[in-house]
């Protein structure tokens, strides 16, 4: 079994609407998440989840992802900004490719 201690994780507040507390992902694992009432207990459960994940994956013959794999992370974000940063960066990235850059 791999060590779940390898694997990175965020942490991030949960707001009053969503109960407040931590949330901690495993960006290796899209199908683990948990969350805890404080940094620390949001850690604990975190590895509790992703040993329990790690395990079942393996027991039902799954490949487990490596750590820092990038699991599903493809690299790619949504991210919303004002028209006019949107509208200027299509103008640089227009200019850069007729010139040639990638």
């Amino acid at each position: 079994m791999r060590n779940p201690d390898d694997y990175p994780f965020e942490i991030r507040p949960l707001t009053a609407a969503e109960s407040g507390g931590f949330l901690i992902p495993y960006p290796d694992f899209s199908e683990c998440i948990s969350d805890g009432e404080t940094i620390d207990e949001a850690i604990t459960n975190g590895h509790d989840a992703l040993a329990s994940t790690i395990a079942a994956l393996e027991a039902k013959g799954f490949p487990v992802p490596a750590p820092n794999g990038g699991g599903v992370a493809s690299g790619k974000f949504v991210a919303r900004v004002p028209k006019t940063t949107h509208a200027q960066l299509v103008t640089v990235s227009f200019l850069l490719r007729r010139e040639g850059c990638p």
